[in-house]
This record gives structure tokens, sequence and C-alpha cells, in this order.
């Protein structure tokens, strides 16, 4: 199925867990350096330094680009990591989150109630994945280098819901599937 960003409420409430999904528009990059700096500004109430638009954050620092490309391979990180700041980045607005791998029981629960999802990106499949990315623009924190926040235009970017707004797990549900 493909959606465009912004995503809006209505899309998210009719994704399930194991929906592999094509994302075309505008999504945001972010890591933990990245995070935190946002997080600290929000929190003493400084203005971002970007417009937010649209709903989603990718867990990735892309590597250098060749010439003649738009980005370097842009693979996902582990989500895990964003974990502590996942409520705050949600309240801000980004209530889609791609990364990868599993996420901690406090994020998961976070998702019904904040009405978001995380969905998962391909590891080991970033130059594929780079492949998606149309146009890409920093935006933010160039001193964080690849953990600055780039702005993609992304076209048929693919992900699998691994939670939604259900309280549904895959990566659980995945498992016990397969448990003797």
């Amino acid at each position: 199925m493909e959606i465009y960003t912004p995503i809006t409420q209505e899309v998210i409430q009719n994704l399930h867990i194991g929906d592999t999904i094509y994302i075309t528009g505008i999504i945001y990059t972010g890591r933990d350096q990245a995070h935190k700096k946002v997080t600290e500004m929000l929190e003493n109430g400084e203005p971002l330094p970007f417009t937010l638009e649209t709903n989603v954050i990718y867990y990735t620092g892309p590597s250098p680009t060749k010439p003649g490309d738009v980005v370097g391979s842009s693979g996902p990180t582990s989500g895990y990591r964003m974990d502590a700041y996942a409520e705050a980045f949600i309240d801000l607005g980004f209530n889609v989150m791609i990364g990868k791998g599993p996420r901690s029981d406090s994020f998961k629960s976070l998702l019904p109630i904040k009405r978001a999802i995380y969905l998962s990106a391909i590891g080991g499949a970033a130059a594929l994945i780079s492949q998606t990315i149309k146009k890409s623009e920093l935006i933010a924190f160039p001193e964080l280098g690849s953990e600055a926040i780039y702005r993609y235009e992304v076209e048929r970017f693919p992900v699998v819901v691994t939670y939604d707004v259900h309280g549904k797990d895959l990566l659980t549900e995945g498992i016990n599937k397969y448990k003797r």
C-alpha cells in the first residue's frame, strides 16, 4: 500500500502490524544527538531551527554523498536509542517513527495512547533504500555531521508496520509464532 505524508490519523488507525507500506512525500531524519538537542531546546523553551512539514521521522545517519548522488547510503539505525526522547518527539508531532529493531515496553505503551506507530526499514539495505530518496536537504545541526537533521523527499520508501496503535507488536508475535 502506498501512503503519502503527512500521514493522517485515519491512515494510522487503519495500519496493522505486518503491513508493508511505501511512503511518498517528506520525512525528516534524526538520531541520538539530534534527538538530545531538540529535547533540550524544548525543555528550555527555545524555538526549533525548523518547521515541521510532516509527521515522519527516520532514524538514520546517512553516509557521505558521492558526487552525482542525492544522498549516501541511508539505512535505519536501532530505534531503542531514541526511546528516552520518544514522547517529546511524538508531542512535537512526529507520530510516525522509522528505525530498526525492538523498542522498550515503555515506548510501546505510548503508541496506543499517543496514536503513534513504529515502522521498520530493512537493516542492511541502505543502498537500496537510498534509491527511494529523491532529494536531501540539511535543515538543522550541521555540526552533528551525519547525525544532523535532514529533510528527505522520498518516493515509495519501503517499511513494515512493527508496532501499531492497537497495541500489537510484530516482533513479539513473530517470536511467539515459532517458539517451541
